[in-house]
């Protein structure tokens, strides 16, 4: 899982490296952002003290290898994976059919064919202003606790915070039609990630990291609900997962990450990611896109002191 202020990086810049680009307005002049001259782009792009950056200096000690495994020496080989990939399984393939001729007035039919009526409509459109309100509150307050927190921490890819509207319909339509007695609101409430943050901390840094923060959001009298922690076990995803309600009951996540780990989420296996949960996508692309995810996790630094995050759920929460 796109403008909104850009975040802070953690020493106070709005220049954080790695910052998602894919928000950014493209004429139709730019490369494809998965092709060779997209990569070049980006590579260029980069700060010069960056790992993948070609104005990156080797011999000052801070090279891709001294980190153990290498994540940002691979990125490049990555990038002309993916590209392979898509070449091999255009997108296009995966387009459902959708016929909106039929639909009443003021309905909704979603690109995967999930429907509204006009009144479920109506009252979609209405929950989702009120989470947008929700959200402006709940930034400023992770902002704070991005201030305060003693690990130096910072929150990343904020311009993703709110999940997008028609996205927000697909969800409360899937969720009004396996459950027909809910209401467009009553399905909202179990959206967990209608509004989403992510904060990032050094390697060194992480494990403290998480529990500062966690400490601070409890401070505020929001509830963990669930917590997921992926750095032990997932072959194909590293980070911990977190679900939040405030006191008013608007539900939340929160991602803990290191720079690696977010790179990693945000910029190569997130397309793998919604094309695997794609209904569409054939079982030999799923084994493709499994070992692509596979491949580059096992690249990420593992932060010490890991598996001491437990994983929590309440029955009926999670």
């Amino acid at each position: 899982m796109k403008g909104a202020a850009v975040p802070a990086s953690r020493d106070g810049r709005a220049d954080v490296p790695n910052q998602p680009d894919a928000d950014r307005a493209r004429s139709g002049d730019q490369p494809d952002p998965w092709s060779r001259a997209g990569l070049k782009l980006r590579l260029e792009r980069l700060p010069p003290g960056h790992p993948s950056s070609p104005r990156y200096d080797a011999d000052s000690g801070r090279g891709p290898d001294a980190s153990g495994r290498g994540y940002w020496a691979e990125v490049p080989r990555f990038l002309r994976a993916w590209a392979d990939h898509v070449r091999l399984w255009p997108a296009g393939r995966r387009a459902a059919t959708v016929d909106r001729s039929q639909d009443p007035a003021g309905s909704w039919r979603g690109d995967g064919n999930q429907y509204l009526s006009p009144e479920q409509h109506a009252q979609a459109k209405d929950v989702i202003a009120g989470v947008q309100r929700a959200e402006r509150a709940l930034t400023g307050q992770m902002t704070n606790v991005a201030r305060e927190n003693a690990c130096g921490g910072w929150l990343e890819g904020l311009q993703f915070r709110r999940k997008g509207e028609e996205r927000l319909k697909e969800k409360i339509a899937e969720k009004v039609e396996h459950e027909p007695g809910r209401t467009p609101a009553q399905a909202a409430q179990r959206i967990n990630d209608a509004i989403r943050y992510t904060f990032c901390f050094e390697p060194g840094k992480y494990t403290d990291g998480y529990w500062d923060v966690k400490q601070r959001l409890e401070e505020r009298e929001y509830k963990m609900i669930y917590s997921e922690n992926h750095w032990p076990d997932d072959p194909e995803y590293k980070g911990v997962y977190t679900r939040w309600v405030t006191p008013e009951g608007q539900r939340f996540e929160l991602q803990f990450h290191t720079r690696e780990s977010f790179h990693a989420k945000q910029q190569l296996t997130h397309r793998s990611y919604e094309r695997l949960r794609n209904p569409l996508t054939t079982d030999d692309e799923r084994r493709e896109l499994q070992a692509f995810q596979r491949d580059v996790c096992y690249r990420i630094n593992v932060p010490e002191g890991t598996t001491a995050i437990p994983n929590y759920g309440r029955k009926g929460h999670s």
